[in-house]
């Protein structure tokens, strides 16, 4: 079996990864104040459709404000009202044309936003559309000094880009057109139902495929001791050929590069850097594709003559036959993927690409027991805590979600990230979840299925059953507080983690197997001459 040489194209695929929100999180901060009569509506988005001379045309979105009106949720019981163009534009004084039930678009700036909307309510509109000075929305809030605000009409915030097209439109003396509707979201989409699964699948995979890998190890290591007693053996080259076994340093390390990469990931955001991450990720789906289909091939006895036997390749040395037959068919599939990505149904071929890239990853690195798994999930749980919720304080925004939404790249989010659209959700958008919040708990639920098999434990008395559901139930509470919070990015290892080592300690503990887990990683063999063979098998 061909196992993936370019280790360091995986560790910047993995440190570019650690990211988790939700697409449809486009409502930034704009000033924080309580809630109080007059002014507290909760913030919603708001689908703004539009008809140029009676003829349907684009549809945009906004957010609606602190104040006013609360907007219908159905789009065939909101009204189609004429638009109309503010005179003055910013509104803070009595418009000079007459209105009787218009809504009308003004800019923002040079008064608040309720001063506007009284303004447009005092001159006879049924809605104010406030254009932002910027290309994202903000939360229009009620000015602190305000106590009692009254205002009967709609107010909403339209990007910069769009108040710029529907003002195009007036000034040409073209008749616009306007509805506004605020529909509401699933409580639960179907698309994180197969997104949990996708997650909890990938991980089940790999850590068979870990625990077959081990279990192969431990029965050359019985040959080579029984058959060559009385040579020299190199124990830890037969243990770990092609595994990676990272330590407490490593951990440690890891999550720093892993910052400093996304630090450079916001700074550097743009379109030719994205293009870099997507050559990258094809580089490594393309090693991940290749070594999963040449291991599932080489279950099948007509392939194995081909994956047993090798030739010499520049650069890459001895290649099986069978990895030299796969590899065409993976590389086009890349390139096909690369080319195609901005297509509505791509995301098919990047979740196929970055989940075989997991597994890869899974079956390569691992982690040789539990204090090295405690200090790198620790290390992680506090490294997406801080870039989710704790650099709003010196970026002024979320670094994370900034870079798993590709703010300023023109690319809908980065590609390392397992995605799928929201099917039955209003507003559209994708459910994703980076490629760190399944490798990285995926580490310690791999080491538990091959400690447990190892130690030749059924799923019962193992710690694989119970660590598999712990990240199982951690991920779907990370779903229910995005749901919660009304689709705004939540760091998955906040919820994942606590569970995951949580019950892999506890369990330890009450066991009796912690020393044996924190230190060795694997239980003692005091005869190594017998066979080893897995829970169940026959003897």
């Amino acid at each position: 079996m061909n196992i993936c040489k370019n280790k360091y194209v995986f560790i910047v695929v993995l440190a570019s990864s650690f990211c988790f929100g939700s697409a449809s999180d486009i409502v930034h901060q704009d000033d924080v104040a309580p809630k109080r009569p007059g002014c507290e509506n909760n913030f919603v988005l708001v689908k703004v459709p539009t008809y140029i001379n009676d003829v349907e045309d684009i549809e945009y979105v906004g957010v609606g404000a602190r104040f006013g009106l609360t907007l219908e949720s159905k789009e065939k019981h909101a009204n189609l009202s004429t638009l109309a163009l503010a005179d003055p534009p910013d509104c803070c004084s009595k418009p000079r044309n007459k209105l009787s039930g218009e809504v009308i678009l003004a800019y923002r700036g040079n008064c608040s936003f309720t001063a506007k909307a009284n303004v447009a309510e005092d001159a006879g509109a049924s809605a104010i559309l406030i254009i932002n000075n910027r290309t994202e929305l903000f939360k229009m809030v009620c000015e602190v000094n305000e106590t009692d605000v009254k205002i009967g009409i709609a107010a909403v915030m339209l990007p910069q880009d769009a108040g710029a097209s529907l003002e195009k439109y007036l000034t040409s003396s073209s008749t616009v057109k306007v509805q506004l509707y605020s529909p509401r979201r699933p409580v639960v989409d179907v698309a994180e139902v197969f997104l949990w699964l996708m997650a909890v699948g990938t991980i089940l995979c790999a850590s068979y495929w870990s625990a077959w890998s081990a279990r192969e190890a431990a029965i050359e290591q019985d040959k080579l001791l029984k058959d060559g007693s009385d040579e020299f053996i190199d124990m830890d080259g037969v243990r770990s050929s092609g595994i990676v076994n990272i330590n407490t340093a490593s951990a440690v390390l890891f999550v720093v590069i892993a910052s400093c990469f996304l630090i450079m990931l916001y700074k550097l955001m743009s379109y030719w850097f994205i293009e870099v991450l997507v050559v990258l990720f094809c580089i490594g789906g393309v090693e991940g594709l290749q070594t999963c289909l040449v291991a599932l091939l080489s279950c099948f006895r007509w392939f194995q003559p081909a994956g047993e036997s090798f030739i010499k390749v520049p650069f890459f040395g001895a290649v099986s036959y069978l990895t030299l037959a796969v590899s065409p068919f993976c590389i086009a599939f890349a390139v096909v993927w690369a080319v195609f990505r901005r297509v509505s149904f791509a995301w098919i071929g990047q979740d196929i690409l970055g989940i075989v890239l997991i597994i890869t990853v899974l079956q390569i690195v691992r982690v040789p027991n539990l204090k090295v798994g405690t200090v790198l999930l620790s290390c992680a749980f506090l490294y997406d805590i801080f870039w989710v919720f704790v650099s709003k304080w010196w970026f002024k925004e979320s670094v994370m979600i900034v870079v798993a939404r590709g703010d300023k790249s023109g690319e809908d989010g980065i590609p390392m990230l397992l995605k799928i659209p929201r099917m039955f959700d209003p507003w559209g958008g994708y459910s994703i979840i980076g490629f760190g919040d399944i490798i990285l708990p995926g580490l310690l639920v791999a080491f538990s299925l091959r400690y447990d098999w190892l130690a030749k434990k059924n799923l019962r008395a193992g710690y694989f059953l119970w660590a598999m559901t712990a990240y199982g139930l951690g991920l779907l509470i990370t779903y229910l507080a995005l749901n919660m919070m009304d689709g705004h990015g939540q760091p998955a290892l906040l919820y994942i983690v606590p569970f995951t080592l949580g019950t892999f300690l506890t369990l330890g503990r009450r066991r009796g197997d912690l020393k044996t887990l924190w230190t060795m990683g694997e239980p003692e063999r005091h005869c190594p001459h017998i066979q080893f063979q897995p829970p169940g098998s026959q003897q």
